[in-house]
C-alpha cells in the first residue's frame, strides 16, 4: 500500500507540494497526472525515499519513509524520470547488480534475471552495453531494475516516455499483469495513458491535489448535467416536439451533418440514458423517423482542463459543442 497524509515539500520559500493525501491500495494502479511542474516527480520522490517532507508523512507498505527508509526499500520498486543506469556496464551485469545491492543471490537472482529479460522484452539487449541502447531500451532497463526483486509496491515515473507505440503497449499490458498483486502509482501528463492503464487518477496541479476519483466520476463532477444529440427526419420541427418529455432541462438546435437531411437538436438532461428512451418512444408514437440519436461526453481533456485551470473551463455551450464529437453511443 502507499499512503501520503498531508505531505508539504518546501525549497526555500517556494512550496512545490502543498498538504497532499491519497492512498494506493494493494490491486490498485492509480495515476498521478498534471502538467509539468505540477509537482508530481516531488512527490514521487518523497514516496521513494529520495526526499524529507516539509510535513506530513508518507507509508509504503506499512513502513514509514523517514523512519524506517531500508524497509520502506525493500519494499518498493521504483522507476524514477532518469533511469539510474551505469551505460558502461551490459544489461546483464547492470540487472545482476541491481538484484545483488537488493540483498538478492543464488537460483532466487537468476529466476529473476530471466523473468525481467523476457517480461521487459530485453533478450535481444542482454550482453549489450547500456550506453548503446535506445531510449526506449534504456527505459526497458529501467524497468526492469524496479522490479528484479519483485516488490509488492511499484512507483513509476513517465513508465512508457521514449518507448514507441509497440513498446508502450507492451508495458501497458506488463503494468496491468502487475496489478493483481501490487499496489501500482505511475506519473504521467498524457491523458492516454490513464484511460488505458487505470480507471483512477490523482489530479495535482501547482502542488496542490485538485480532484481524486475515478474517471467518470470526475467527469460528472465537471460536467453534471448530460447531453443527447437527435436528428429527426424533416425540415420544419421545433423544440416543441420534446415538451412531454420529462426531465429536459434545455433543448437548442443543432448543426446537421451533411449527408443528414433532417432537424437536428441538442438537449441537456441529468439522464441521457432515460432521455434517449423517452425520446425513441415519443419518435415511434408521432411516426418520427430518427436519423440519428446518442449520448455526448466530454473528453479527458475537457475534463482534465476544466479540473486543473477552473477559471478557464469551457462555457456549457462550447462544453455542449465539443461533446458532439465524442459519441460513446449511437442509434440509427
Amino acid at each position: 500500500m502507499i499512503e501520503a497524509q498531508n505531505i508539504s515539500m518546501d525549497y526555500g520559500s517556494f512550496r512545490a507540494v502543498d498538504n497532499c493525501s491519497f492512498v494506493v491500495n494493494k490491486g490498485q494502479i492509480v495515476g498521478l497526472v498534471g502538467p509539468n511542474g505540477a509537482g508530481k516527480t516531488t512527490i514521487m520522490k518523497i514516496l521513494a525515499t529520495q526526499l524529507a517532507p516539509s510535513k506530513g508523512t508518507a507509508r509504503i507498505n506499512g513502513f514509514d519513509t523517514q523512519q524506517d527508509p531500508i524497509e520502506v526499500r525493500k519494499n518498493l520498486g521504483f522507476l524514477p524520470e532518469h533511469a539510474p543506469l551505469y551505460e558502461d556496464m551490459e544489461v546483464r551485469e547492470y540487472l545482476r547488480f541491481a538484484g545483488e545491492a537488493r540483498g538478492m543471490g543464488g537460483r532466487k537472482l537468476k529466476d529473476r534475471l530471466a523473468w525481467v529479460c523476457e517480461n521487459c522484452s530485453l533478450s535481444s539487449m542482454w550482453c549489450k552495453p547500456i550506453g548503446e541502447l535506445s531510449k526506449g531500451y534504456k527505459q526497458r532497463v529501467g524497468l526492469a531494475q524496479a522490479l528484479i526483486h519483485d516488490p509488492p509496491v511499484l512507483i513509476l515515473d513517465e513508465p512508457t516516455s521514449g518507448l514507441d507505440p509497440l513498446q508502450i503497449m507492451e508495458i501497458r499490458q506488463l503494468i496491468k499483469s502487475l496489478a493483481a498483486e501490487k499496489a501500482i502509482l505511475f506519473s504521467t501528463h498524457i491523458l492516454q495513458e490513464i484511460t488505458a492503464l487505470t480507471d483512477r487518477a490523482v489530479v495535482i496541479n501547482e502542488g496542490k491535489i485538485r480532484a481524486d476519483g475515478p474517471l467518470e466520476q470526475l467527469s460528472r463532477k465537471v460536467f453534471p448535467e448530460e447531453q443527447v444529440f437527435v436528428c429527426l427526419e424533416g425540415q420544419n420541427l421545433s423544440g416543441d416536439v420534446f415538451e412531454s418529455i420529462p426531465g429536459i432541462k434545455k433543448i437548442r438546435e443543432a448543426p446537421a451533418d451533411a449527408e443528414t437531411h433532417g432537424q437536428c437538436f441538442r438537449i441537456t438532461t441529468g439522464d441521457a440514458r432515460k432521455t434517449m428512451q423517452d425520446i425513441s418512444k415519443m419518435a415511434m408514437e408521432n411516426r418520427l423517423q430518427i436519423l440519428e440519436l446518442y449520448q455526448g461526453k466530454p473528453d479527458l481533456e475537457q475534463v482534465f482542463s476544466a479540473i486543473i485551470y477552473p477559471e478557464n473551463s469551457m462555457n456549457e455551450d462550447a462544453a455542449s459543442s465539443n461533446a458532439a464529437s465524442a459519441t460513446v453511443q449511437h442509434q440509427r
